[in-house]
């Protein structure tokens, strides 16, 4: 049977309640799987209008009583937005805070093994802070909600797959936390992930930090100080990492096949290199928590919501991905 995908609507003044509407109104979304939106009814209407698409919203108060067939949209209303007071496309606390609430409820589910897993659509940090809910963003919020005290982040894109080994830290904080018992703590646990997501051949590569991964120590020695020990210590416990690999050639190393994985040291790092590939087909997927998370990697696009004319590839994409390995979170 198709799984049962779980969307959180997103910041309503953002696009994610048009890029879900998008998304559900195509044939291989609803060949993939039973998709539930969790969002407001009204601001769905809405975003059901502006897309254009001749779709029903059919509201449930349960994953498993929707009607998952075409041109339906099954949605668990929280009701949560008040439209006298909304304006589609700015940052507000009212908005921050349904968003919050929708992944909430999205986590509560899967937790509860009522669905197998969740695709997010964008929230905006600063609404987040204006509701003063004290996440940054969503992975701190699955994070904190499934009792996981470090979430992985690994980036897939055609089949290269990319791991952080910091993500919202500035570049001098992210250098400092370059060390070798991270690395080892970080390949440990993205290995466990891969193996959970079904991915058990290849090897993992570590990116370098310096150009040419700092030629021994002519360039930095944060690879001669962390990341030669650890790799060392890494294959004596049996385990398959290769690294550094100088940052401009392990990517493309990975994309055609060398490599499983990559360990990208800091945010732009892998970042850049995944989206510079694929940019809407660059999906999110946090790992090494109880449930699964997919998620667009793009922001909620303020300036074009409303418009209808955001692109739904992405979402489509986290669909496909969560659909792909949610086999493996079944419980």
């Amino acid at each position: 049977m198709k799984p049962i995908i779980l969307i959180p609507m997103g910041d309503p003044a953002g696009i994610g309640p048009e890029i879900a509407a998008k998304a559900l109104a195509r044939e291989e979304t609803l060949q993939r799987a039973r998709c539930v939106v969790v969002g407001d009814r009204q601001v769905m209407e809405q975003a059901v209008r502006i897309v254009d698409l001749p779709l029903t919203i059919h509201t449930i108060n349960e994953p498993e009583e929707g009607r998952f067939e075409e041109r339906v949209i099954n949605l668990i209303d929280l009701a949560n937005v008040d439209m006298g007071q909304f304006k589609r496309g700015e940052i507000s606390a009212m908005c921050g805070r349904a968003a919050y609430e929708y992944i909430a409820t999205s986590i509560s589910l899967a937790n509860a093994g009522k669905a197998a897993a969740v695709s997010t659509t964008p929230i905006n940090k600063e609404s987040l802070r204006a509701a003063g809910v004290p996440y940054i963003g969503h992975t701190e919020i699955f994070g904190a909600l499934t009792g996981t005290p470090d979430p992985l982040t690994m980036f897939e894109v055609r089949n290269m797959r990319v791991f952080f080994l910091t993500r919202h830290v500035s570049l001098r904080k992210a250098c400092d936390m370059i060390t070798k018992e991270r690395v080892i703590d970080y390949v440990k646990r993205c290995t466990q992930a891969l193996k959970q997501l079904g991915v058990e051949d290849g090897t993992m590569a570590i990116a370098g930090l310096n150009p040419h991964s700092g030629e021994h120590g002519l360039f930095g020695d944060e690879e001669m100080e962390a990341i030669y020990p650890a790799v060392e210590e890494l294959q004596a416990q049996g385990y398959k990492v290769a690294g550094p690999v100088g940052a401009d050639s392990v990517f493309h190393m990975a994309l055609q096949g060398k490599f499983n994985s990559v360990l990208s040291l800091y945010h732009d790092q892998g970042h850049i290199a995944t989206k510079t590939l694929d940019f809407e087909r660059t999906i999110a997927v946090t790992a090494g928590m109880p449930i699964l998370r997919t998620s667009v990697d793009h922001g909620t696009a303020m300036d074009i919501a409303g418009t209808g004319i955001a692109s739904d590839v992405s979402m489509v994409e986290a669909i496909r991905l969560a659909a792909k390995y949610s086999p493996s979170f079944v419980r």
